[in-house]
């Protein structure tokens, strides 16, 4: 397609970089700030370089935060022996999201999966061997996606904790196979985790 401004075709290429956002949806987009007011475009662009300077990962769990800990790390309200082990931020959302769940997180950034080159040592493995290590840890729950790459995580994960003293628990199948945490439903989530099994009753053959 030609377009009349090389600086609307620029626009344009950056907004199809996005996830499931077509050259169509771009062009839409693109034409829309145009129409609008420039304080509006230039709000949303201070918006979007705040967000990519300002937001930080969280130095105990790795979530995204303002500061150097996120609101559930240094709530004392929340039960810091037990460690919900997730993959992103999404998940993390999720499970706030049902409000049956007190403890804190820890992010691993991915799960394993060789296909696509991430092995363990590319996630937050490593950081939550010694976060069990150095605290008072006494669960962790594997929520991590029913999927082959999330097994293989899960698999890894309690194999490398079998020597230290901690309980590890998986969500109930509730959640389907196959499936993402951040697309289950809130009901079946959260009963998944208030029905959580141990890992190894799970995964036995």
């Amino acid at each position: 397609m030609n377009y009349p401004s090389i600086y609307l075709e620029k626009a344009i290429n950056e907004f199809s970089k996005l996830p499931g956002v077509g050259n169509r949806t771009a062009l839409r987009f693109a034409l829309y700030l145009l129409d609008e007011n420039e304080l509006q475009t230039k709000q949303l662009t201070e918006a979007l370089v705040n967000m990519r300077n300002e937001i930080k990962l969280c130095k105990h769990c790795f979530s995204i935060s303002d500061s150097e800990e996120c609101e559930v790390c240094k709530n004392p309200k929340r039960n810091h022996s037990l460690v919900c082990v997730v993959e992103n931020i999404r998940d993390v959302m999720a499970i706030e999201n049902t409000n049956s769940y007190n403890g804190v997180y820890h992010v691993l950034g991915g799960v394993i999966s060789p296909i696509d080159g991430i092995s363990a040592s590319d996630i937050k493995i490593k950081e939550l061997v010694e976060r069990i290590a150095k605290e008072n840890i006494e669960e962790i729950i594997l929520a991590l996606p029913t999927t082959m790459e999330g097994d293989t995580t899960c698999f890894y994960i309690n194999k490398v904790v079998q020597d230290l003293n901690v309980k590890v628990s998986a969500l109930a199948r509730g959640v389907s196979i196959g499936d993402n945490i951040e697309f289950t439903d809130e009901i079946t989530l959260g009963r998944s985790i208030m029905n959580r099994l141990p890992f190894c009753d799970i995964y036995k053959k």
